[in-house]
């Protein structure tokens, strides 16, 4: 499974960089650029307040794709 994203291009839209963003949400700018990169899947909450900061739906930042492969714990 993928969770691909379009925050970096969100993210310019309002022009602010990963610090300002990261404050906003209240998280690290590590987190902001870990997410942007695909190597991180932010909460159900940080994934809501982004989508807040921006006035959107989650699903306009995030889209999740299934890769057909299913993990173990499922």
């Amino acid at each position: 499974m993928a969770l691909n994203n379009c925050l970096k291009e969100y993210r310019a839209r309002i022009g602010v960089n990963q610090q300002e963003l990261g404050a906003m949400v209240h998280v690290s700018r590590q987190t902001i650029s870990l997410i942007e990169r695909g190597d991180y899947s932010p909460s159900v909450t940080l994934a809501l307040k982004l989508a807040k900061v921006f006035d959107v739906k989650v699903e306009d930042i995030f889209e999740y794709t299934d890769t057909g492969e299913e993990e173990a714990d499922e």
